[in-house]
């Protein structure tokens, strides 16, 4: 039964739906760890395939932290598990939180599943967790990334110079906010 509400869906956009993570999550992770690709664009430390075991094991102490959101991205279409996003390092005090984001599944980079997750995010974080602010960063290199902030309406806010070594190569670690006031802005 339905419950009468004057709010409009939380978990669901128009593309993804925020998910509770499930333990047959982990072999699909496992699996995209072996992807280059996802590696080095979503993480700064060095890419290495890990088991579904580790990746478990890993993600055990966020699951229940009361500073940190996990879920994960399901497709509406049909149910398939698609990336992570969270909200983390959540600072109360401030009201202040990180938000971290990855559409694993290659099929799905560029075709909006990214930008609608990260405003089903900004919605939680901001309407269910009373945030003022939310941050992100990214690697200079991850301009898909770089312009699904933007187009949701982060602001570039700083870079720290060549903070990221891939192949011999200094990349710069950008920064992105947003507060509440433009947040509600743009709804």
């Amino acid at each position: 039964m339905a419950l009468n509400s004057p709010f409009g869906p939380l978990f669901t956009g128009d593309l993804v739906r925020l998910a509770t993570p499930t333990p047959d999550d982990h072999a699909i992770f496992a699996r995209w760890s072996e992807q280059e690709g996802y590696q080095r664009s979503f993480d700064n430390d060095p890419a290495r395939p890990i088991s579904a075991e580790a990746h478990a094991e890993w993600e055990r102490p966020f699951l229940n932290a009361p500073n940190s959101y996990i879920f994960r991205l399901r497709t509406l279409e049909d149910d398939r598990l698609i990336g992570v996003g969270a909200l983390g390092d959540v600072q109360w005090v401030h009201r202040t939180a990180m938000l971290g984001i990855a559409i694993c599944e290659p099929d799905y980079w560029g075709r909006g599943y990214g930008s609608d997750a990260l405003r089903l995010l900004l919605r939680y974080g901001f309407e269910e967790l009373n945030l003022h602010k939310i941050w992100l960063s990214t690697i200079g290199f991850n301009v898909r990334a770089q312009r699904a902030f933007e187009k949701v309406g982060f602001v570039r806010e700083g870079v720290q110079r060549e903070m990221i070594e891939r192949e011999g190569r200094r990349f710069d670690l950008l920064y992105y906010g947003m507060l509440r006031s433009e947040w509600l802005s743009r709804r």
